[in-house]
């Protein structure tokens, strides 16, 4: 059993004593605390919050203890029922919430379960405000309501049926492109909720042809939910046998898009964000971001247009904030997430596949050959396992002096730019554990690379 708290929520295995899984007991504390959060933020105001959840078999029982949890601390609840992480976020601002629960483990397999925490702006909590209510959490340092001051529930399911005629309105989504291409398109919604809203996004852009893979909401995800290329075969293997001009997956909260070229082979979840940047960047020129651990490809793109690129830390919350602070026009991370500030500040899958299908249809050409007109990169994951009594600031200091000769990047872990490439290095919030990445054009370059600092760590 396992059980992670962090900044962003509690997620964990479900079962097991109070304290190792994502247990009833351990539910309620941390929905809890958020509740008294909430209240501590916004004083002597009546709090109404949006819960939304993926379609995990777990979903229906966490979701219930939340808001339990919630209208216990005198806090309206309106429950928006099956939603992916992104209508979630956009239900917060679009009925003037004070914040918002998603019951979801994202890409975590079907025995995880999680409470993503949101702000009155439908975005991840900051560092600060996380801290604050693990504290809360930590000490039970909250307090039930009486009888006569009970928060309500409502139902609202329109926020589907929403989230999509937004995404139609967005600027760059071109429907009439899309419809003209006579597009089939394969969807793996991996039994999630994905199921329910990516077709009917599909239908309304004017797809030609839906080919639905896994779409049924049960829970039961058909393989591992990660949307990488090693749990993606069905997905390529059904858009070759239909003929198909790409091939869609998302994880089961909807954040994350990955794409199958129409040969069968995987676009690459780092070039998501990179076409999609392309494409916005033609018709609105202006900054982009992505995470430190993403791919050079989109600072290239950036550059072609003459505009500027920006990275953050790793994180979601943190790529907002240097979207923010820089204006960007678009941004994301490398694992398939699209922030589109057009629609709302988030990762979303679906505006994705929005901006994604308008730049196929409006490019008139194949995806593979689409691919092959961004710069060719290739990243090597790898990953060292510390003693507990290892000294990570150490390490850090040693290896800054070992290459002050390169650019060096120290906001989150230690990042190295060489001439063509790129290394980072980011100890674990969770494991013993200092995870390496490192890009280069070629997988042989990449490993070469990181294999010289995995050995010069080691050494240390």
């Amino acid at each position: 059993m396992t059980l992670i708290k962090s900044i962003s929520g509690i997620r964990g295995t479900i079962g097991g004593v109070p304290g190792s899984g994502l247990t009833p007991v351990d539910t309620v504390r941390f929905a809890s605390a958020y509740g008294e959060w909430l209240k501590r933020r916004f004083p002597g105001r009546k709090l109404m919050i949006v819960i939304g959840r993926d379609a995990r078999i777990s979903g229906p029982v966490i979701s219930d203890l939340v808001k339990s949890s919630v209208i216990s601390m005198g806090i309206d609840v309106t429950d928006i029922g099956l939603a992916t992480t992104p209508t979630t976020e956009i239900a917060v601002t679009g009925l003037k919430a004070d914040g918002g629960i998603i019951v979801t483990a994202s890409h975590n397999p079907a025995q995880w379960n999680a409470l993503k925490l949101l702000n009155e702006k439908g975005e991840f909590l900051s560092e600060g405000d996380g801290r604050a209510l693990l504290q809360i959490a930590d000490n039970d340092d909250f307090v039930f309501c009486g009888v006569d001051e009970l928060g309500e529930v409502k139902i609202d399911q329109t926020w589907n049926a929403k989230h999509i005629d937004m995404i139609l309105k967005c600027k760059g989504v071109n429907k009439p492109a899309i419809k003209a291409a006579g597009l089939t398109v394969v969807a793996d919604c991996v039994n999630s909720v994905g199921g329910l809203i990516v077709p009917q996004l599909l239908e309304g852009l004017g797809v030609k042809k839906v080919l639905k893979l896994y779409c049924e909401p049960t829970g039961r995800f058909p393989h591992n939910p990660e949307p990488l290329p090693e749990n993606l075969k069905e997905l390529s293997s059904m858009v070759l046998k239909g003929g198909a001009d790409i091939g869609l997956a998302v994880d089961p909260d909807v954040d994350r898009l990955a794409l199958v070229c129409e040969d069968g082979s995987m676009f690459g979840e780092e070039y998501t964000l990179v076409a999609v940047a392309d494409y916005v960047l033609k018709f609105n020129p202006g900054s982009t971001v992505s995470n430190m651990s993403s791919s050079a490809a989109l600072r290239d793109v950036t550059m072609r247009y003459g505009c500027q690129y920006y990275s953050s830390p790793v994180g979601e919350v943190n790529v907002v904030e240097e979207m923010k602070r820089c204006g960007a026009v678009i941004g994301g991370e490398g694992n398939g997430g699209i922030i589109y500030p057009e629609l709302h500040h988030g990762r979303d899958a679906l505006v994705g596949i929005a901006l994604f299908l308008s730049h196929l249809a409006e490019s008139k050409t194949r995806l593979s050959l689409l691919k092959q007109s961004y710069p060719v990169y290739v990243i090597s994951k790898n990953k060292i396992e510390l003693d507990a009594n290892t000294n990570i600031e150490s390490v850090y200091k040693t290896i800054k002096e070992k290459y002050k000769g390169q650019k060096i990047d120290d906001r989150d872990g230690i990042r190295i730019d060489f001439e063509g490439g790129w290394v980072h290095l980011r100890s674990s919030n969770t494991e013993p554990i200092i995870r390496i990445y490192s890009e280069a054009s070629t997988l042989s370059e990449a490993e070469e690379r990181a294999g010289e600092v995995v050995r010069f760590v080691k050494k240390v």
